[in-house]
């Protein structure tokens, strides 16, 4: 702002408080309760415009490049036998996590609080009769390929997950979700089937195993309040306002 207006910060920070009686930041606080209904605003076009067109969107600025992959029902039903899964312990922007994969994929993505305790409960929940191998080295760069866009120089993603067949529509449907955006568990619903299913979609959100790489973080109540995020609402409310200044500041690089 004081670049633009060609006065220095602490000038303008005087004639900004004198003005508004409140100091810049005091007043992008104020403006921080409406932010989030502007976003959904704003992203609803955003959504129906890519959902129709089949893409993630024109404008859309960090493609994350995810591809989904369904396991078979007889995989699901076999608890994957004979299958062999890589996890480990890592570092994020946004707190340690566990991270699953194998060859077809990352199966398992989950931000963790404390202690290392060993083997995800969510993992052996979901894959009983894996086999496992902890490999931490190879868990911190699958990890950077997922939150960082210069590690990961245009490599293509694979989930790999196991749900039912309307999980995995809700579940395509947020990858369509621009990095910035937002978009209400209604909209996500009419989009899949119909508005009324907002609360099977809110479960399907609930459900996703493979934090952040599927964005379920993206989604919102219509009221613009964030909040239901399984990995705790304080670091939904962060991963959004980290996204958010990511594209920011890639428009202001365009």
């Amino acid at each position: 702002m004081a670049r633009a207006s060609g006065l220095s910060e602490s000038h303008l920070h005087r004639l900004f408080r004198r003005w508004a009686g409140v100091t810049p930041k005091d007043f992008l606080q104020c403006l921080t309760a409406e932010h989030a209904k502007e976003r959904l605003r704003e992203s609803a076009s955003v959504l129906d415009a890519s959902l129709d067109a089949g893409l993630s969107g024109p404008g859309r600025l960090h493609d994350l490049l995810v591809s989904l992959e369904a396991a078979s029902p007889g995989e699901i039903k076999s608890g994957g036998e004979g299958m062999v899964i890589e996890w480990g312990r890592a570092e994020t922007p946004f707190g340690p996590c566990t991270i699953g994969w194998n060859g077809r994929g990352i199966c398992h993505l989950a931000f963790v609080e404390g202690k290392d305790e060993g083997q995800p409960a969510e993992l052996t929940a979901e894959w009983p009769r894996a086999q496992l191998k902890r490999n931490d080295r190879d868990a911190r760069e699958q990890a950077g390929l997922v939150f960082d866009a210069n590690q990961r120089n245009g490599t293509r993603l694979k989930a790999f997950v196991r749900g039912s067949a309307f999980q995995l529509k809700v579940w395509r449907a947020l990858l369509r979700i621009p990095e910035g955006c937002v978009a209400s568990y209604r909209q996500i619903a009419a989009a899949v089937c119909g508005p009324e299913a907002a609360r099977a979609v809110g479960a399907a959100c609930g459900a996703n195993s493979i934090a952040y790489l599927i964005p379920c973080h993206r989604v919102i109540r219509e009221t613009g309040i964030v909040q239901g995020y399984r990995w705790g609402s304080g670091r939904k409310e962060a991963i959004l306002a980290w996204e958010f200044s990511r594209r920011e500041a890639m428009v202001g690089m365009r």
